[in-house]
This record gives C-alpha cells, structure tokens and sequence, in this order.
C-alpha cells in the first residue's frame, strides 16, 4: 500500500512522448498480508480515504486516492474541497460527488462510470486495482475519447499544484523575527534536537529528538512532520523551518508581525507585493521552481496582478487548505506543536 498516492508522487522518467511515469515517495507505504487492516491516519486531506479516518483500512484505499486523482485531471478540481482541513475531512465523509457543473457535461459517460466506482465509500464494494485496469475507459482499445481537455481545466490543474509558498515564507519571517521571550524554550528545542550543532536537524535527529520529549510517534507520522516543516525541501530543518513549524497561531496573526512581513516582500514600500518582489524573496529562501502568477492568484482577490496589505492579511489569516485561490496545505505543522508538547 502506498498510502500518499497524489498527482505530485508521480513523475515522468524523461522528457520523451513514451516517458515512463513512475510512483515516488515511498515513505509511508506499508507491505501487508491479506486482510491485514490499518488505524494509522495518514496521506493527503484531498486524497484519504473515508475508511482512512474512520481508522480501519486496507488497500482499497489506494484505489480511493487513485479515483481522486482521475477526478482531479478531468476537471482541475478536486472532488472534496472546503475552507479547513477538518472541513475537508467531513466532505470525504459525507459530501456529494459533482458530476453537473463543468467540465463533467462534456467528460465521457465511461469516465464518469469509473470514477463514480472508484470513489465509492464502502471499500467493500470499491473496484479493485484489476477491476480498474480492466475498465473499458482504461483499456488500452477501450472507449476513452481522444479529446483534449478544456483550456480552463489546465488553467485550473496548474493553480491547483501551485501551493501557497509566499504564505510558507511570511511565516518564516515572521518566526525569525519574534524576541527570545515570544519563542521561549523553541531555541532551547532546537538545540537538543540538533545534537550535532550542525544548525540543521536531520531525520534521524528529528526522531531521536521527539523520542526523548515522551512523543510516540511511527517513523512516518515523524516523516510527515520533517516534509512539513522543510519549506525550501533540502532533506532537513533549519533553525528558522523548525520555528515556522512550531509557531502558535496567535503569534502568526498578530498585526505587528504581519505588517513586519508583508514589508518584507514590499521592498519598494509601494503598498503593494509584485511578482519581481516575490521573486527576489524565493531567490534569498533558495525556493526554486516558482510559477508566480498562480502563487499571486492564490491571493490576489481584486485580480490587480498584485497584492495588497489587506489581501495579504486575509491570506495569513483564512485556513489555507481550500480551492481555488487557497493552498494545498499549511505552512506549519499542528502535529509538530504536539508532538513536542508545546501546546
């Protein structure tokens, strides 16, 4: 079971038409025994499975994600989405599949067949893995159209893997700005879980870390924190990365502190952040593979190609794990928080 199917876990091996695509990041699958069942809630909030959260799953929950996915290339959408992250938890669980806005009028009958029975909550009664690759829309002689998809569905797959990295990035400044007596004891955190005074916490110190702090963890709930927690994805934590992850809310939304970092990025002091600004910011975090206009987009409520203090605000301040203009999840970790028991 792999666990954490989504569309950015597959990559093409070359650049050619007949590239092969293949299935990355293993880090939470599991090998398991017929009939084995999991409790452990892992994956992605768009792309779990609703046996997933009720904790009683197995493998069929790979064809869940992989149903999710399918949804999410034909339509740009994904098919449960909501403001928060426990919003979206209760659409897998109980919200309605849209087949009637567009493009869905247009999708083939075959393709809506498929997904409808790939994203069936029972997993009893979910096709399995061979049942999907034996559908006639799969089949390589099947009865997929050879139609390209709407220009507006491409448009919206690329807001859609865009995530909100100038939200990760004010969050950064603002952690590295607090006094000793706002972050007190995170310092202190930090250097014992860095043990090697290296400045930078590995994997392996991450959960050598949390297992003397009391935290019970698996290796891979450790792992989802080390990923959420890397903002610029250099395979460990620095000291303004661990802060970010460890912050409270309250100090995030404070006024002072999110004028300080929206300054950050308005250089000029124009009032406003734009895309050269933006890109000089991700240049100093080491943040590669920029798209701007979608990471403006996210933001950018009055569609002036740039953003405003108050645009800014309501970023910083709205749960970022809805669609569109939202990211796809939080630049910091709550589970870090608990994990160390800070509250």
């Amino acid at each position: 079971m792999h666990r954490d199917l989504k569309p950015e876990n597959f990559l093409f091996f070359g650049q050619g038409e007949d590239a092969l695509l293949k299935t990355i990041d293993f880090g939470l699958s599991v090998f398991f025994k017929p009939g084995e069942t999991f409790s452990d809630v892992v994956g992605s909030p768009y792309y779990v499975a609703p046996e997933v959260l009720r904790k009683r799953y197995g493998p069929e929950s790979d064809v869940w994600s992989a149903g999710v996915i399918i949804y999410i290339l034909l339509s740009g959408v994904p098919p449960f989405w909501a403001e928060s992250e426990q919003d979206i938890f209760e659409q897998v669980l109980h919200g309605d599949l849209d087949f009637s806005s567009d493009p869905w009028p247009s999708i083939s009958e075959s393709a809506k067949d498929l997904v409808r029975r790939m994203l069936v909550r029972d997993p009893r009664r979910r096709l399995t893995a061979h049942q999907v690759l034996c559908h006639p829309w799969v089949q390589v002689n099947g009865i997929a159209p050879d139609k390209p998809l709407d220009s507006a569905v491409l448009s919206r797959l690329k807001q859609f893997s865009a995530m909100n990295k100038l939200k990760k990035m004010a969050i950064r400044i603002i952690a590295e700005s607090l006094s000793d007596e706002e972050i007190a004891g995170l310092k202190e955190m930090f250097k014992m879980i860095d043990t090697d005074n290296s400045g930078q916490i590995t994997f392996e110190e991450l959960k050598a870390g949390l297992k003397r702090v009391g935290a019970n963890l698996k290796e891979s709930e450790i792992y989802n924190l080390m990923q959420a927690a890397d903002v610029d994805n250099n395979g460990s934590i620095d000291y303004g990365e661990f802060l970010a992850a460890t912050l409270h809310l309250n100090k995030i939304e404070k006024e002072d502190h999110l004028f300080a970092a929206f300054s950050y990025f308005d250089k000029d002091g124009s009032g406003y952040i734009t895309q050269d600004e933006i890109l000089e910011a991700c240049e100093e975090f080491g943040i590669e593979d920029v798209h701007l206009e979608e990471m403006i987009g996210e933001v950018d409520q009055d569609n002036d190609g740039r953003i405003d203090y108050n645009e800014f605000v309501a970023m910083m301040r709205k749960g970022n794990a809805g669609f569109p203009k939202k990211a796809m999840q939080n630049g910091f970790s709550v589970g870090f928080r608990e994990a160390l028991k800070l509250g």
